[in-house]
């Protein structure tokens, strides 16, 4: 597949979560997301670091906080990030400004299907059945094409729902040899926010889409 190739529609979905490190922020995203649509068909999530080092563990705390979670962490090894690995995604969830500028620099035509994890969540937030409906494809789309539609629904948002009072609200915060409260924190701002996202995309799944 080169640069410019788009996916092919017959492809699962790809959900990618992108932080600094992949030891702390993303990690934690990749786990509880990929719970949320475990028995969602052909849907596989990942993450990945803008300045990951290869095979690091999760420290103490990132892997605590997952545990609190209900999640298991200790299989997770962190992985430098790619521009293929962003050109084969259909949504990268960046949990910071910072990374999702990382992300569509990498590749461009990523900005179509790249957000702030807590961004996303705000564009999702108010999304109406039928305003769902209306965004998927014909009936007997693939879950993957309804869940494309669903991001490409996100993005349409873009400019009529209102901005985070203040920008960084649109962020994770970086809880990387901080605090046991700042990783306390950080899960509190990231787990609602994949809430709202699951509950978009699950709705989504199980949507019969237009009818033509």
């Amino acid at each position: 597949m080169d640069l410019f190739t788009p996916r092919d529609s017959s492809t699962g979905f790809s959900l990618l979560t992108v932080c600094t490190g992949n030891i702390c922020r993303s990690p934690l995203a990749e786990l509880y997301l990929r719970r949320g649509l475990a028995d969602l068909d052909d849907v596989v999530v990942s993450s990945a670091g803008t300045m990951a080092v290869d095979d690091d563990v999760m420290p103490d705390q990132a892997r605590a906080l997952a545990r609190s979670f209900d999640l298991e962490p200790d299989a997770h090894r962190a992985r430098f990030l790619f521009e293929r690995d962003v050109r084969s995604a259909d949504l990268v969830l960046a949990l910071a400004r910072e990374h999702r500028r990382a992300v569509v620099a990498m590749h461009p035509r990523a900005s179509r299907y790249t957000f702030t994890l807590r961004e996303a969540a705000r564009l999702a937030q108010d999304v109406s059945d039928d305003e769902l409906t209306d965004a998927m494809p014909a009936p007997g789309a693939s879950t993957a094409e309804r869940l494309r539609a669903a991001v490409g629904l996100l993005a349409s948002r873009r400019g009529t729902v209102p901005a985070a009072d203040d920008p960084i609200d649109d962020d994770v915060v970086d809880p990387y040899r901080r605090s046991d409260e700042t990783f306390v924190e950080s899960g509190r701002q990231l787990v609602p926010a994949a809430d709202v996202l699951v509950d978009l995309l699950r709705r989504a799944a199980a949507s019969r889409g237009g009818e033509g």
